[in-house]
């Protein structure tokens, strides 16, 4: 059978002619290969160049390496965090005519780590905490798609750190199958793997000695059901809500923090009886929000102080009629996020006389204007402006808290 090479990418089967496709994947030259930390795989996996790039080559049986292949080209196109898939090359024979298994060639995501290789070190809970977090919301994207993973474990996942961001990014979908939408079965199945699989994923490395003493394997286990039960009920809820009722958002974006997760993309639909809103969570690591807020505007603030501010930008930049992400005609995030300083952020601090501002900086006036804002908008049930509540601020919350500063007289 003659050498077969299926790619979505034309410039790929010219550079992968130069592999040795005739030599079991497993006895590779040395010069073919890269030395990256592999995971545990029920297959022979190699890391090779093709050209400049870093491949990852599996070998499997024909039939699921197409399977594998179509899946990951399907999760592509939902835009769901998978490794992206470039070929699959049937047709190998050996030096001497015997069959060769055929490969599945995927892109090496870069700076991405198997998680044994994080744990060479002893992991820190918090780390640990992030990264469960980030395959929790792996798993309730890929079950938005219709995808039942069918083998949900940490050996499966790779994960990458980008600016603070941890994200899980799905590696193999070998046992996986899509649909229209899955059943509350389908998904409870997926999940009770990830529960088993994980436990002993962390039972295996504290055998191993490469686990912090404080983390209880089986707790964490249960821990990525827990973090995924919320974070699915606070995604799926329906909710439409009144037009300009925006505290009504906020009030999602708040619970989304809560549970510990950013929200790194919001959409609002304007309809006839309202407006639906979609959230994509994000996990982020401390600091995140500063570096962030002070790329975009060049407000330089406290972490907390930097959160809150982010979510209200999101949620103005929403609101823009040239706020398209991923639009290459629409206006860049920078844009906006100017745009938001010199018409919301400066002339509402600007509004707040300064013998009333005592010590307060700028980012902590206007994080208090926010959460007055709220606190009225929760009690009126409807967003009343920001600038209903930088009226009220001055005048009915600064005085008296000014006045608690002030040293007492004598008596």
């Amino acid at each position: 059978m003659a050498l077969q090479i299926n790619a979505t990418n034309p410039e790929h089967p010219a550079l992968l002619l130069a592999l040795p496709w005739d030599v079991p994947l497993e006895e590779w030259p040395e010069e073919y290969l890269v030395p990256l930390p592999r995971g545990i795989s029920r297959h022979v996996v190699r890391y090779a160049h093709a050209g400049d790039e870093v491949i990852a080559v599996k070998e499997l049986a024909e039939r699921p390496a197409l399977r594998e292949y179509e899946l990951l080209r399907d999760l592509d196109r939902l835009g769901i965090p998978a490794v992206d898939p470039l070929a699959v090359v049937t047709g190998r024979t050996g030096a001497a005519g015997e069959p060769l298994e055929p490969v599945l060639i995927t892109r090496h995501l870069r700076g991405s780590m198997p998680y044994r290789s994080m744990f060479e070190t002893t992991m820190r809970p918090a780390t640990m905490h992030r990264l469960m977090d980030a395959l929790a919301v792996l798993l309730v994207r890929l079950h938005l798609a219709g995808f039942a993973w069918g083998d949900c474990s940490l050996s499966n996942t790779l994960f990458r750190r980008d600016a603070g961001a941890y994200a899980a990014y799905l590696v193999d979908a070998e046992t996986g199958d899509l649909h229209p939408r899955l059943s509350p079965g389908q998904r409870e199945y997926d999940l009770d793997l990830a529960r088993v699989n994980i436990s002993g994923e962390l039972l295996d490395l504290e055998a191993s000695g490469a686990l912090h003493p404080s983390v209880e394997p089986v707790g964490f286990g249960h821990e990525i059901c827990t973090r995924y039960q919320g974070l699915w009920q606070e995604l799926t809820r329906t909710s439409v809500y009144p037009a300009g009722k925006y505290h009504y958002i906020e009030r999602r974006i708040r619970r989304l923090n809560e549970l510990g997760f950013d929200v790194a993309e919001m959409q609002i639909e304007h309809s006839s009886n309202g407006d639906s809103v979609t959230f994509v969570p994000k996990v982020v690591d401390a600091g995140h929000h500063q570096r962030q807020l002070l790329r975009l505007t060049g407000l330089d603030t406290e972490e907390n102080q930097a959160r809150r501010l982010l979510g209200d930008l999101e949620s103005w930049m929403a609101t823009q009629d040239d706020y398209a992400p991923g639009d290459p005609l629409a206006a860049r995030p920078e844009v906006l996020a100017h745009r938001w300083v010199r018409d919301v952020f400066r002339p509402t601090v600007r509004a707040v006389p300064p013998d009333l501002r005592g010590s307060m900086d700028p980012a902590q006036i206007y994080h208090e204007l926010l959460e007055h804002r709220w606190y009225l908008s929760e009690h009126a049930q409807h967003d009343i402006g920001l600038g209903t509540a930088v009226e009220d601020y001055i005048e009915n919350v600064l005085p008296s808290a000014r006045a608690a500063l002030e040293p007492a007289g004598p008596e």
